[in-house]
């Protein structure tokens, strides 16, 4: 995992559970007065026979991956490399990249001799962590917006309950982007002071950037994709349907899967976007189906939300929580100003008091994305 929260799996987790967060601010590398969350550590350098897949996209993956290289390697090994499946989801790719190019085009009137149109391609990302580790099975990017790395996940599963893949390097990355800022900005969804969820006062969310990388695999684990459940609501482009029934509809087939009630799960890492309609139906959701007591918060006034890498990076959160990095079983407090909607039901939204009242065992991470796609995953000790 990368994000704005660090680039190792420990130190994410230790800033999340203390509740930090580090301030927005306009990222030096796009020419842009917007405040996000972007990624301030260094990242790996794409390899020179690889150059046409040369994007921050790409390196956001070789920094995730480089965490986890060697059991990847090990899965080769053990496998073959065509029993090897790499499924990725993004919405941005490498678009920075042609959007400077663009602007090289309109300064000189030609493209520049780096630029190659693979860097911005949505299917480059697949490609290029394929062409890496010189896996040859199948390989394909998935971009449903901010559902995209959780669909993925959802898609790796199958190839293995297909049989079509023995193990799948799955997740998600996504970099910022002028195309993404300002189209977000263009819409109103960007807050001018904080990202603020559930509050009565919230007025828009942060674009964050980051990436999130499983093997996933048939074999017995100590934590398991238990359960995925989607819907799609096809109300509106942008916005949700308002009375939040398809997202409880992606919950309750999340649930169903897993062959688990309501009642047991110990964690739900909320979309939380702190968006006015977003919020508000992921609230109606959310209680009917769970009620005021299930622990919850949105990790997003923490990392940004990451778009097409926010599935991957809130079910990676998740399975941290669940991993020996948190033997106290704590849970993540819930930044916002502490003022509710008097609109919206109540949830046990996660306080800085925040060691679990028992070893934690199923969280549920939900993704809910434009045009109404909705994804949750559970994952938990099988």
């Amino acid at each position: 995992m990368v994000c704005a929260l660090g680039d190792s799996r420990a130190d994410i987790l230790a800033a999340w559970l203390a509740g930090l967060s580090v301030l927005p601010v306009p990222p030096s590398w796009l020419d842009s007065a917007i405040p996000a969350f972007g990624v301030l550590t260094e990242l790996p350098v794409i390899p020179t026979h690889l150059k046409q897949y040369d994007c921050r996209n790409n390196r956001l993956l070789l920094s995730a991956l480089d965490q986890i290289e060697s059991s990847v390697g090990t899965a080769i090994a053990h496998y073959g490399a065509g029993r090897i499946g790499v499924v990725v989801g993004t919405s941005t790719s490498g678009i920075a990249e042609g959007e400077t190019a663009v602007q090289a085009l309109k300064a000189s009137g030609s493209m520049p001799a780096s630029y190659r149109y693979k860097q911005q391609e949505l299917g480059g990302a697949a490609e290029f962590l394929a062409a890496h580790l010189d896996i040859r099975g199948p390989a394909y990017t998935v971009s449903t917006t901010c559902s995209s790395s959780a669909n993925a996940l959802a898609s790796a599963r199958r190839l293995l309950r297909l049989g079509v893949c023995d193990a799948v390097l799955v997740g998600g990355a996504d970099s910022l982007c002028l195309t993404t800022l300002e189209g977000f900005a263009a819409l109103g969804a960007i807050s001018k002071t904080r990202c603020n969820p559930f509050s009565k006062n919230r007025d828009g969310t942060m674009i964050g950037e980051g990436a999130a990388l499983f093997l996933m695999t048939r074999e017995p684990g100590a934590i398991a994709l238990l359960g995925v459940g989607a819907s799609a609501d096809a109300y509106h482009i942008s916005a949700p349907r308002p009375d939040g029934s398809c997202a409880t509809l992606a919950m309750q087939a999340a649930l169903d899967d897993a062959r688990i009630k309501p009642e047991q799960i110990d964690y739900i890492n909320l979309h939380g976007t702190a968006t006015w309609q977003n919020d508000a139906m992921e609230n109606r959701a959310v209680g009917r189906l769970f009620g005021g007591d299930t622990p919850c918060s949105s990790s997003k006034p923490s990392t940004g939300h990451c778009l097409g890498a926010a599935g991957a990076l809130e079910a990676g959160l998740c399975w941290l929580l669940l991993s020996d990095l948190n033997p106290a079983n704590r849970l993540p407090p819930h930044q916002w100003d502490g003022e509710p909607d008097p609109d919206m039901v109540r949830l046990n939204l996660v306080g800085l008091e925040n060691q679990g009242p028992k070893p934690l065992q199923y969280c549920l991470s939900n993704s809910f994305s434009f045009g109404g796609n909705n994804v949750s995953l559970l994952i938990g000790h099988p």
